[in-house]
């Protein structure tokens, strides 16, 4: 996979291969048919999308009942409605009686850029990481959503999978294979550790290139596994570095910064952290992507500023 691609393309060609090798399989929208992209399903797979309309917390409820009846429930909406108004329907239908459903967010962080703050998902982790049972995934690449997606249906259980929603290159090639919970090292570097999910996967990696021109060799991981998460694996990486920072289109309270923060201190890691996100007690700008994440410094240029700081100290 060379060429960008929606990550909600690759999500509905899921669906549908699932469907086809005999999964029984229901997508649920909330009149979000163009946000996920789902045309493909339907024409292939008439009357089986449920659509509730514009009705985030009886899509859920919806959901949880199909997969109570033995189906497989996939919800497809935007991320931002889908965790804040149905928010307590995915704390007791999905989690709490361990319901079958798989909760997928589109456009996800600040895809939706100037529609703001009632647009921006930048919460859902940390929303999602206080609920019990519920897997939670952030898929980088073309061929990471693919393979999460895959296992999330075949996976007993609640899911909820974080998806971007702008076209993204892949970074893996054809070999590489999703393991729950693993730590995927995309480069390798000895002064510093650049760790993030989602879409500033490709910021990391920008800023890595351009540290590299410095004299700075930057690691770059990326952590699309948010739950189930290998912590001792992650913890013995961070550790060959002596600076870390995080990167992640999310506020820096309860997402993969605090993630981080919290196995290095149980670690007693004594590594230097900086999170980049979402500042404490903020929203995001009304601004397009790239004004976004200059002003927040969650894009390569702010990594780079902020990776040369922490090693000048």
């Amino acid at each position: 996979m060379n060429n960008s691609q929606h990550l909600a393309t690759v999500m509905v060609n899921e669906l549908i291969a699932a469907v086809e090798r005999g999964v029984d399989l229901v997508p649920v929208v909330a009149d979000s048919t163009s946000t996920a992209k789902i045309a493909p399903f339907t024409q292939q797979f008439p009357g089986r999308l449920v659509n509730v309309g514009i009705a985030e917390q009886t899509l859920v409820g919806a959901a949880a009942g199909l997969a109570l009846g033995g189906k497989v429930a996939v919800t497809c909406n935007a991320a931002p409605f889908l965790i804040s108004r149905a928010n307590e329907q995915i704390k007791v239908d999905v989690c709490y009686n361990n319901t079958n459903v798989k909760l997928i967010g589109l456009n996800s962080g600040a895809s939706y850029g100037p529609l703001a703050s009632t647009h921006h998902s930048l919460d859902d982790i940390a929303i999602m990481r206080g609920f019990g049972n519920i897997e939670i995934y952030a898929p980088s690449t073309p061929l990471e959503c693919q393979l999460i997606v895959r296992y999330a249906i075949d996976h007993t259980g609640p899911v909820y999978i974080r998806l971007d929603g702008k076209p993204l290159p892949e970074l893996h090639d054809a070999s590489w294979q999703f393991v729950p919970g693993n730590i995927d090292m995309l480069r390798q570097g000895d002064d510093i550790a650049l760790v993030a999910m989602g879409s500033t996967v490709y910021e990391a990696v920008d800023a890595a290139t351009q540290l590299a021109q410095e004299g700075i060799e930057a690691s770059v991981i990326n952590i699309p596994s948010i739950r189930p998460c290998k912590i001792e694996q992650l913890v013995d990486i961070l550790k060959k570095h002596r600076y870390v920072i995080t990167v992640e289109e999310h506020n820096i309270n309860g997402g993969l910064g605090s993630l981080v923060a919290e196995a290095i201190a149980e670690a007693g890691g004594g590594l230097r952290l900086r999170r980049l996100g979402i500042a404490d007690g903020q929203y995001a700008i009304a601004a397009d992507r790239a004004a976004l994440r200059a002003k927040h410094e969650i894009d390569a240029a702010g990594v780079v500023k902020h990776a040369r700081q922490l090693i000048a100290k």
